[in-house]
């Protein structure tokens, strides 16, 4: 049975990979991405039986528009995948700039609660769908330079495991580690040593049909993408 899912951050990287693959697999993705330029691009890529938008995550009230349009139409989401996010340059905590530090929580914690806040109520009403929040092997560990970085995904475990313990029987969040995909932000910390790791078409290969399979049984956990 076709599935609706919601990505945020859907334009580049992980959440292209997944977009395209759940597309190829029969299901009706909804997603939104800051740069209108590309929102189109993917639009005209995917085609009209799918919805994305341009749409700032860290503007409540932006994401409270969005989600009302898109419930409007397509009703509640089966999985909605909180995948937007950014990293700071590699840098000392005591070095990165106050405006960057903010950026990088704004969108990756910030960026995530506006979006659950506005979707989840309708997934919680009739007692199904999956909710997943893109963590990392940073929000499990730490590694120097990524300070800012490794606090959200660290928060991105804990908000995901405190809201499973509010979420109704038929229903999940989770934390979910994507393993090591050569993204644009694995390249800012990496540089030529990211070409090494998995490009994000590939990794959607793995990580859609692993997601379409999490449920009630998954709530809680911290997950990583097999593979």
């Amino acid at each position: 049975m076709a599935k609706t899912i919601v990505i945020t951050g859907v334009t580049r990287g992980i959440g292209r990979g997944l977009a395209g693959e759940f597309v190829r697999l029969g299901h009706k993705v909804i997603g939104c991405g800051r740069s209108a330029d590309q929102v189109a691009e993917l639009q005209t890529a995917l085609g009209q039986a799918h919805d994305f938008a341009a749409v700032d995550v860290t503007d409540d009230r932006a994401v409270a528009d969005w989600a009302g349009r898109t419930l409007a139409e397509h009703g509640a989401p089966d999985l909605l995948i909180n995948n937007a996010a950014i990293i700071n340059a590699n840098a000392n905590l005591v070095d990165v700039p106050a405006e960057e530090f903010d950026a990088v929580i704004d969108i990756n914690i910030k960026g995530v609660a506006n979006v659950t806040r506005h979707f989840a109520p309708a997934m919680i009403k009739r007692n199904r769908g999956v909710i997943v929040n893109l963590s990392s092997g940073w929000g499990r560990g730490t590694s120097p330079e990524v300070a800012p970085y490794c606090a959200t995904k660290w928060a991105m475990e804990g908000l995901s495991k405190a809201m499973a313990d509010e979420l109704p029987s038929g229903m999940a969040c989770v934390p979910l580690s994507p393993g090591v995909v050569n993204t644009e932000m694995l390249q800012s910390c990496f540089g030529a040593g990211a070409a090494s790791a998995c490009k994000p078409d590939d990794f959607a290969k793995a990580a859609a049909p692993f997601l379409l399979g999490l449920g009630p049984k998954d709530n809680g956990q911290s997950l990583t993408v097999p593979g």
